[in-house]
């Protein structure tokens, strides 16, 4: 049995996908907006997180973003919190966060091209 796995389908050879070559075809689509909203409530449970942060207003912020990409978001919030010596994590700090964690993601993945 082989398992292979890529966020780039649509750059594998055609003939890779073939009828026969693999028993199952198994996409994992990004997160919807309902997901997202999810995704932030479950990495911010044991966080303290101040009044003015709307998860809401994050997951329309983070179109687009991977669960991967949004636990690196509540990560990275938490630790401009800690920076600054506080113990709540605000909104600016989750849109800082968004700030660099999104920006180093779209850098990181150039689009249409396999090898840089």
């Amino acid at each position: 049995k082989l398992i292979g796995a890529t966020n780039r389908i649509d750059i594998l050879d055609p003939a890779i996908l073939r009828p026969g070559r693999f028993d199952r075809i198994i996409e994992v689509p990004m997160p919807s907006f309902e997901a997202r909203i999810q995704i932030f409530k479950i990495h911010t449970r044991k966080m303290s997180v101040a009044e003015d942060v709307d998860f809401k207003e994050l997951a329309s912020l983070t179109e687009g973003a991977s669960g991967a990409d949004i636990k690196a978001i509540v990560t990275e919030a938490g630790m401009f919190a800690i920076r600054t010596d506080r113990t709540r994590v605000t909104r600016e700090d989750f849109l800082k966060a968004m700030e660099k964690v999104l920006k180093k993601s779209v850098r990181a993945e150039p689009k249409g091209v396999m090898f840089v």
